[in-house]
């Protein structure tokens, strides 16, 4: 393995530093170190975070290699600073079997540019109707500890309770798309003025509340770990702030866009600001912050969802919903926080590796680390390009916004998987 010495970088909560990363690991860090035969990188005036893990990401292989692969999503994610993603179940096949996310980690090794941890589905086929091969999956090569039917919810309390009680026995975790089914027939964005105006069938917020609230319900009586998917409701965060309270075994994620976008943009009829959960309001915008803030919600998580041009470019009402997030959800999130460092590597590494059970990454930058880390440019200005994305897809919400921050180097065990800002392989 090779050795790097990185000059002058700014760890989380303290001064410059050089750091001596040797056989996968971070063996020194001081000023002035010299390491001869190490390849140098100059990290002057960049912040050294711990590798971005992402708990919610759509790598669409096997199945839909059009819109994404796991090599091209897992360079996207080393461009955006990320060393570690948890891949979601819902692919053709779907991920509910060993063979199947087994097949997803061994691409991932294969690629060898961030970690990919495959989510199995908590249904067979993702139906909601019997259980898929729970017990087989986390016994697999691949260790599946997260287990989802993501872009379905798992609207049988039965069957959720039955979920709960299963995983319970690894110390696995339910992770919910939380969304009444019966309450979102046809909907086509969030309900509300918006929603009126345009003369489209609305998603009401509590499709999702009454689900978060009926599954930390579940959740405290099983004593089981239940994760929400992506948060975006204020009437959610209160649901969780109670149940937190109570000290039920509950995590949440938000995405970058449910952190910046509000439902005005599908004003435009454009579908590239089509998602499920809809875009909200601007109160919701300004809760899902504070709460994020607070820690009420736990972690950012992309919900990276590349789709064909044919799946977005077509009329609002037949697009598929989903966005890009894997290159821009850092700069997003510098732009809504600020160059708040530990509050970033707490909500994009720390917490979200330790609810995946990804006991390799998370660490701050220091001797004894897993050298799993990010250089960040806090000075940079980066206007979104879709054309330059490293994702198959374009579907970017993003493109022609200038964004605050860049990537300049992901290291994977040592070794970079992005420099200057540019992917290595």
């Amino acid at each position: 393995m090779s050795t790097y010495l990185i000059k002058g970088a700014r760890v989380v909560g303290a001064e410059p530093t050089d750091l001596l990363l040797r056989d996968g690991v971070v063996v020194e860090s001081g000023r002035g170190l010299d390491a001869r035969g190490a390849r140098v990188v100059d990290a002057d005036g960049l912040v050294a975070l711990p590798g971005l893990v992402d708990l919610h990401t759509h790598l669409r292989e096997p199945g839909r290699e059009d819109a994404e692969t796991v090599e091209s999503g897992s360079r996207a994610a080393a461009l955006g600073g990320y060393t570690a993603v948890c891949a979601m179940a819902n692919t053709s096949p779907v991920a509910d079997t060993a063979g199947v996310v087994e097949q997803v980690w061994r691409l991932g090794r294969e690629a060898g540019l961030v970690d990919v941890q495959p989510i199995g589905a908590v249904t067979v086929g993702l139906g909601g109707e019997r259980l898929a091969e729970l017990g087989a999956m986390a016994d697999s090569a691949a260790r599946v500890r997260i287990f989802s039917d993501d872009g379905h919810c798992v609207a049988d309390p039965r069957l959720m309770r039955r979920a709960l009680e299963y995983v319970k026995a690894f110390d696995g975790v339910i992770a919910q798309h939380a969304e009444e089914p019966r309450l979102t027939e046809g909907a086509q964005l969030h309900e509300g003025e918006v929603s009126t105006r345009l003369g489209l069938t609305g998603w009401p917020a509590v499709a999702e509340e009454a689900i978060i609230a009926r599954d930390v319900l579940l959740a405290e009586h099983v004593g089981s770990r239940l994760h929400v998917c992506h948060v975006s409701t204020a009437g959610s965060v209160e649901v969780l702030r109670q149940a937190k309270a109570r000290g039920v075994r509950v995590t949440a994620e938000v995405t970058p866009h449910h952190l910046l976008l509000t439902d005005e943009l599908a004003a435009s009829y454009d579908p590239v600001f089509k998602v499920n959960p809809p875009l909200r309001t601007a109160s919701d915008v300004a809760a899902l912050r504070a709460a994020l803030v607070e820690g009420i919600i736990d972690v950012v998580a992309t919900d990276h969802a590349p789709h064909a041009l044919e799946d977005k470019e077509c009329e609002w009402a037949y697009a598929r919903p989903g966005m890009l997030g894997l290159e821009t959800a850092l700069p997003v999130l510098l732009s809504v926080l600020g160059e708040r460092w530990d509050l970033i590597a707490e909500r994009m590494s720390r917490i979200p590796a330790r609810i995946a059970g990804l006991t390799e990454h998370g660490h701050d930058p220091v001797p004894g680390a897993v050298a799993n880390l990010t250089l960040v440019d806090p000075a940079a200005r980066r206007t979104v390009d879709p054309a330059e994305l490293a994702s198959r897809s374009r579907n970017t919400p993003y493109a022609g916004t200038v964004l605050p921050g860049r990537i300049m180097a992901t290291f994977l065990r040592g070794e970079p998987t992005v420099l200057d800002g540019k992917a290595v392989k």
